[in-house]
Order: C-alpha cells, then sequence, then structure tokens
C-alpha cells in the first residue's frame, strides 16, 4: 500500500474509525468514503452484467451478484485505507488464494479492469484519483492471473 500512501500524503489525516489501518493511505475519504465505494461496487456488476464485452466473466460469478457485490465494497473500503470490513467477516483477503479456482487469464483480467474502469470513471470526480486508483487497481488485477 505504499505506492496508493504516497499518493495520497499530502493529504492524509488521522483515521477516525478504531478499525482503520493508520499504515493505509487515505483514499478512501478522498474520494467520497462508503458511499462511492459502494456505488463502484454497484456500477462494476451492473456494467459486467449488461457487456457483451464481459459475458466470460460475468458467467463465472455465482447468483446472486449481491454478494460479490458486498464483498467487493468490502475489500475495497479496507483496501483503499477505509474500514477494513472485508477482512472482519471473512478473513484476510487472500485474493490469488481465493481466485486460484477461476482461470484468470489476460482476457478474464482485461474484462474485469474493463468493469472496474467503467465504475471508476463514473463514480470518483477527481481525475487524479480515478487514475491513481486505476493504475493501482490494475497492478492488483495483473497479479491475479493464474
Amino acid at each position: 500500500m505504499n505506492w496508493l500512501k504516497k499518493i495520497f500524503s499530502k493529504h492524509t489525516q488521522t483515521p477516525t474509525e478504531d478499525d482503520r489501518d493508520p499504515n493505509q493511505s487515505n483514499a478512501y475519504d478522498l474520494i467520497g468514503g462508503e458511499k462511492v465505494l459502494r456505488a463502484i461496487a454497484q456500477c462494476f456488476y451492473q456494467k459486467m452484467a449488461s457487456s457483451e464485452e464481459t459475458t466470460t466473466l460475468f458467467a463465472i460469478h455465482r447468483a446472486p451478484i449481491a454478494e460479490s457485490e458486498q464483498k467487493l465494497f468490502e475489500f475495497l473500503s479496507g483496501w483503499l485505507g477505509g474500514p477494513q470490513l472485508y477482512q472482519q467477516k471473512h478473513g484476510h483477503p487472500a485474493l490469488r488464494a481465493r481466485h486460484m479456482h477461476f482461470a484468470v487469464d489476460e482476457a478474464m483480467r482485461d474484462q474485469w479492469l474493463l468493469c472496474m474502469k467503467f465504475a471508476i470513471e463514473e463514480n470518483i470526480k477527481k481525475p487524479e484519483h480515478r487514475a491513481a486508483i486505476y493504475e493501482a487497481i490494475s497492478t492488483l488485477a495483473d497479479h491475479m492471473r493464474n
């Protein structure tokens, strides 16, 4: 998380939530907190469900999609320096291990990033925040390939 912390370090404030990691960036607050992250998660799955380009990605998601949407929101919350919701409910994200039973190749990564880019662009106001978060999430998505 050092890369994200550096990007947002000029704007960092002392966390007010007990369950927040003080070593994390303050991106969570800077982009709008819970409201924006919920919107990103919802927009992400709407894009996935409605795009012809992401049918393969959508097909591997279990119904109901609302559960996946909630988990994405919880993960993003902690990943961006907010409350560690995912970790509190499910333990350490261990993303590669949790996704190992899916074939995550370049095409699958690109489908996922298409949805995420759309959701970020639709819901994060400042271009520099959109760019920083997309760059970081792209690195994470590439790491997920197996």
